[in-house]
């Protein structure tokens, strides 16, 4: 039973990490690397175990937040009031199990059906009729600053017009890139020889995140509405006549919207848009119902991260049939093998695609698929499609099973599971095969590590292929004689090109990222950027983690066993310390840099715990609110904890400190601990 437990909390710290790395790339990076169903396929995982083994399930957990992260390019600001994310059903079962939740709060209600535009969630705010701020959703209480880039949309007023004008308002809605100038504008792109967008979410995505709002008014965006953040001088008391009210200001609505009654009628407006979902002007990935009286709103309330009175129906993707030409296999920056299939070309959801993922060997064997199959696909505007399954009936018995190579294809090192029961296989030659290489020099220069200009993955491969590194090692001693050797840093005369200036500035700027920054860059099996930041948090230097032992490092909050043995193995191989002994050596900043407090440090030396939810703080913020005041945040109540602090819906950590007599604070005594320190308390 110890072992089962064991083997259910790695896979549950597996599945957390690997779902923060796709909500980085997807929220953050704007280059997803699987697809809505493949990531919504983890997550219900992750939900499941933790139902059943809620004693597993950590505060930070993915399935407690509010998912979008924060990129680094624009200046962050807090949202007035928090902007949730919504929960999803998958099917009628499901979403009558919502249903059946709202009629047992037996709130009057009719509901409010609109289509889910696929888009980049925003929050406008506008201060006596004039925009003020425009931010991305962020993490949900924090977001990006995108005014100016913004103030580009066409179908954003910049001041709104009309009767009653309130004093303050954040409206939230969604930016688009409707499809036909999407596909418009793909052509250009292929025309200029430019790479084109994977689709019209991450086109709507990365135009608007462009550092010069020139290029985001070339693009044509648009903008629908569909909710009310923090408002003063406005009354408002149904979602449908928010709409009404927004549309009189000059905002753009949508008219793909209807109230309705009756479960019936929801179904009916769900299959309505199944039927009909290319018939509208930007892509849609399903169907949010919501309780349109704002009272009943407000009766229901909400979750950490998302409101009781919504929910998004989400559609199946789409799926085509091609034929599997062949089974490939490719090598990840930490050796992963991952078979993917090699296809006819076709066209679904709106791109042309040749590639679609397998995952492993298991997954191959499971769905029954064979070299020569027509398969069926699906992608669904995603980056990478998935196969499903054959198409058994269309086989001729040409068909030949896949064998998963014995041997790298890239450096012929015989292929191997790492650890017991784990389902992939990996390259053990971690230090020179050249797939892994290139993948992690690659890594290193990407915004989820240390966001180094130039160095992409084309540039990986030049300074390794024209021998001017060996391996990551090398990388911050690089020099411009050393650059003038390879064609991709130079013009057609042989001087050193632009490209060239940049890349060593931007490694330059790199020796002084922040820590957790460089930890992340040293790709360290399952340590992402949270377990990172509580290592920096906790042993501020490079040094000091490499000295920990296994107790020491698992006993960091955010790190565990898991992460634990990984850190300690990275740690123990010689051309590993090497690594760190030559960035030091060039001037890599391996220290976590002292900075004074901004916050008075009410919480020296007080370890608090937080369960349930909060008000006015997110799960992560209430942990950077303790640490910035000078607390520990733990995730687990123990005798070293002092306080925990309630909000609701707490669970097992309420009943476990009552039980070992802990002082439990409410959200206001919180906050007065937060400003005056325990004696603000009383007795």
């Amino acid at each position: 039973m110890a072992a089962d437990l064991t083997a259910i909390r790695h896979r549950i710290a597996e599945l957390s990490d690997e779902i923060r790395d796709h909500q980085f790339r997807y929220y953050v990076l704007d280059k997803p690397i699987i697809s809505d169903g493949e990531f919504d396929l983890l997550l219900r995982e992750l939900q499941d175990l933790e139902a059943k083994h809620p004693e597993l399930k950590a505060d930070d957990s993915p399935t407690q937040l509010v998912g979008g992260g924060i990129a680094t390019h624009f200046q962050q600001h807090d949202h007035i009031e928090k902007m949730m994310s919504l929960d999803n059903v998958f099917d009628e079962a499901e979403l009558d199990q919502w249903f059946e939740r709202i009629t047992k709060a037996e709130v009057s209600n009719t509901w409010l059906c609109e289509v889910k535009v696929d888009g980049l969630a925003i929050n406008l705010l506008y201060e006596k009729g004039k925009l003020v701020r425009a931010l991305t959703r962020g993490n949900g209480m924090t977001g990006e600053d995108v005014t100016l880039n913004i103030k580009t949309i066409s179908a954003i007023p910049h001041e709104l017009n009309g009767k009653a004008i309130p004093d303050l308002l954040e409206i939230r809605g969604e930016v688009f890139f409707p499809i036909k100038a999407f596909n418009d504008f793909n052509d250009a792109l292929e025309e200029e020889g430019k790479e084109r967008f994977a689709n019209p979410r991450n086109a709507a995505a990365g135009s608007l995140r462009q550092k010069d709002p020139r290029v985001t008014a070339s693009r044509p965006l648009s903008m629908v509405v569909h909710g009310i953040g923090a408002a003063q001088g406005v009354s408002i008391d149904s979602q449908s006549s928010a709409y009404e009210i927004l549309k009189s200001w000059g905002m753009p609505t949508s008219t793909r919207y209807k109230v309705v009654k009756s479960r019936d009628q929801v179904r009916e407006f769900i299959a309505y848009y199944l039927e009909h979902r290319h018939d509208v002007e930007h892509e849609i990935d399903g169907i949010v119902i919501k309780v349109n009286e704002f009272s009943a709103q407000e009766t229901l309330g909400f979750t950490s991260r998302a409101p009781k009175w919504a929910i998004a129906y989400k559609y199946p993707p789409e799926e085509v049939t091609t034929k599997l030409l062949d089974i490939k296999v490719s090598v990840g920056r930490t050796g992963r093998v991952t078979p993917f299939a090699f296809m006819e070309p076709v066209k679904v959801a709106g791109s042309t695609v040749t590639n679609a993922t397998l995952h492993n060997a298991q997954e191959i064997t499971r769905k029954g698929v064979l070299i020569g199959d027509v398969v069926v696909i699906r992608k669904a505007g995603d980056v990478i499609p998935e196969v499903l399954g054959p198409v058994i009936e269309k086989r001729t018995g040409a068909e030949k099973k896949f064998v998963m190579p014995k041997k790298c294809p890239d450096c012929g090192s015989t292929l191997r599971a790492m650890s017991e029961g784990d389902v992939d296989i990996r390259c053990p030659n971690s230090q020179s095969c050249p797939a892994q290489l290139v993948e992690r020099i690659y890594y290193i220069g990407s915004r989820a590590a240390l966001d180094i200009d130039v160095l992409g993955y084309e540039a990986a491969a030049a300074l390794l292929g024209d021998k001017l590194i060996t391996d990551e090692s090398d990388l911050f001693s690089l020099s411009a004689d050393e650059l003038i050797r390879s064609p991709f840093f130079t013009k057609k005369d042989g001087e050193l090109g632009a490209n060239a200036t940049k890349f060593l500035e931007a490694l330059e700027g790199a020796k002084s990222r922040p820590l957790w920054r460089i930890i992340v860059a040293l790709s360290i099996r399952h340590v992402g950027p949270i377990a990172a930041q509580a290592l920096a948090k906790t042993f501020g230097s490079i040094k000091a983690i490499a000295a920990a032992d296994i107790d020491e490092l698992s006993a960091v909050d955010g790190v565990g066993g898991v992460i634990a043995d990984s850190l300690v193995e990275w740690f123990g191989i010689d051309w590993h310390k090497e690594i760190i002994a030559k960035w030091e050596a060039a001037g890599v900043l391996l220290v976590e840099e002292q900075k004074a407090p901004t916050e008075p440090q009410t919480l020296v030396g007080l370890t608090l715990v937080v369960t349930g939810s909060l008000v006015d703080f997110t799960r992560d913020g209430v942990s950077e609110v303790i640490t910035a005041h000078g607390g520990k945040a733990s995730s687990s109540v123990s005798k070293k904890t002092d306080f925990l602090v309630a909000g609701e819906a707490a669970g097992s950590k309420l009943t476990k400190a009552e039980e070992l007599g802990v002082r439990i604070l409410n959200e206001t005594q919180f906050k007065a601990l937060l400003a005056g320190g325990p004696s603000a308390l009383g007795d």
